[in-house]
């Protein structure tokens, strides 16, 4: 009797570990500094920061990366990264004295138990949409220490933590990446094209409300799913510890002293937001805000010396493995750098787009940003490198300068879903411990339908020479 043959893997079951799929980028990043020329364009200081000159692209000598110094980029990239490295730490620190006090615990159960079970759908529309009106007025990393929360709250209406990375980091990341006010993208492309600051918001509003609102459809999608057969879940096997309720919902109260460790929160998350756009504060500052939250949440919670340096200790050991991608990611920028090729990559897809019709340009404009994003994470450093380039271009194809700025916007703010370069993203999903290549498996559905959304967006843009 012959035995049956075993079912083969779906694609998505066949994503590598997101320490093999970092390691095998790392790898594939080396080999292309041997293929692909070094290549650099011409930089001037504008405004305190470097600018591309158009046409100015030029080769230069190569410079492979060899074996030892790929392996030496890693080290380089945890250096480069050290500051979002930390902030993962600090904002773990901070959720670990937080959650030791039982504030966070008794808030979600509170809520849950004031709007009710029954309501829980509700719950979760709610809550994908003020994560995602966080990621479009407040920033990215700035939200990190609000990601547990949802981890909180999803476990606590029966989801696991896959649903609470789509309520929190998809939101977020797709109300930053659309967003009609982004500084880092559409500010800087504005700025660059000359074109009036944040000017045609209403297309850019209409496109990142219709993508929250699928995002928060699939998350319902999701939730209902697991609900009805929990071996569907992609969050089976995660850590939860320290993140489920304890008790039943009903019994939660809220005492004065979870709500004065509320209170703390929130002052410091205000501080933080004064800061930023008052004081041009960044990430540094942010952990040390956070850093001050934990100690005074310790403080009101009378946790003995040695218990806050415990609970120090046990949040930094959470944190941990989020903090080492970050840096390991980071080492893929690195490589980039040594090897000196991407300023080559833009270059050479800019060249293929010289020779394609008018829709089909602003769209493939749009792709090709997307494939410079996994080498050039930053949103603003991404515009400084390409937009110098792309607006010219656009504008020779019969894009106006707007359109080239939306392919731009909308290229890099999606494709941040699923970039494991990008050290935010990274640090928001270890922060509800959420390893990315499930992540990848959860998120890459919605992320087809957002960029068929977009697309046409650009297309109805190009109907309409949006400007």
């Amino acid at each position: 009797m012959s035995k049956p043959k075993p079912k083969s893997l779906s694609f998505f079951k066949r994503i590598p570990h997101a320490i093999t799929m970092l390691f095998s980028i790392i790898v594939l990043v080396t080999i292309l500094t041997y293929i692909l020329p070094a290549g650099t364009y011409e930089r001037v200081l504008v405004d305190g920061r470097n600018t591309v000159v158009p046409n100015s692209y030029k080769t230069i000598a190569s410079t492979p990366v060899g074996f030892l110094d790929m392996f030496k980029a890693i080290p380089l990239g945890f250096k480069a990264a050290v500051e979002i490295i930390f902030i993962v730490l600090a904002g773990g620190i901070m959720f670990g004295f937080m959650e030791k006090s039982k504030a966070v615990e008794n808030a979600v159960g509170t809520l849950v138990n004031k709007m009710g079970l029954k309501n829980k759908f509700t719950i979760i529309v709610i809550m994908t949409f003020i994560y995602g009106i966080l990621g479009v007025a407040v920033g990215y990393e700035n939200n990190i220490a609000m990601v547990p929360i949802a981890a909180v709250l999803s476990l606590a209406l029966g989801g696991d933590l896959i649903l609470a990375a789509g309520i929190s980091v998809g939101a977020m990341t797709i109300g930053f990446g659309l967003s009609p006010i982004n500084p880092y993208t559409v500010g800087t492309g504005h700025k660059i094209a000359e074109l009036p600051m944040f000017s045609g918001a209403l297309l850019r509003s209409a496109l990142c409300f219709t993508a929250l609102s699928i995002m928060a459809y699939y998350n319902v999608r999701y939730f209902k799913k697991i609900s009805i057969d929990s071996s569907k879940s992609l969050g089976q096997g995660l850590d939860v510890s320290e993140l489920t309720l304890s008790r039943p919902i009903n019994e939660y109260r809220l005492s004065g002293k979870n709500w004065l460790v509320i209170a703390i929160f929130v002052t410091g998350l205000l501080t933080i937001l004064y800061g930023v756009f008052n004081l041009h504060w960044y990430i540094n500052e942010l952990s040390a805000v956070f850093l001050v939250i934990a100690l005074l949440c310790g403080l009101v919670s009378r946790m003995s010396a040695t218990n806050m340096s415990e609970t120090l200790l046990k949040a930094v050991g959470l944190a941990a493995p989020g903090a080492f991608m970050v840096g390991f990611a980071t080492s893929i920028k690195v490589l980039m750098e040594m090897g000196n090729i991407s300023d080559t990559i833009s270059y050479q897809l800019s060249v293929l787009l010289q020779d394609l019709p008018l829709y089909a340009s602003a769209i493939s404009m749009s792709i090709s940003q997307t494939v410079i994003n996994f080498f050039i994470p930053s949103g603003s450093g991404q515009a400084l490198a390409t937009l110098p380039v792309m607006l010219p271009l656009g504008e020779s194809l019969g894009l106006t300068r707007q359109i080239t700025i939306l392919a731009f916007q909308i290229g890099d703010g999606l494709s941040n879903l699923v970039n494991p370069t990008l050290g935010g993203l990274i640090a928001m999903l270890s922060m509800c411990r959420v390893p990315i290549d499930r992540w990848i498996r959860f998120i890459f559905p919605v992320l087809i339908s957002l960029f068929g959304i977009a697309f046409l967006a650009l297309i109805v843009a190009v109907a309409t020479n949006y400007s």
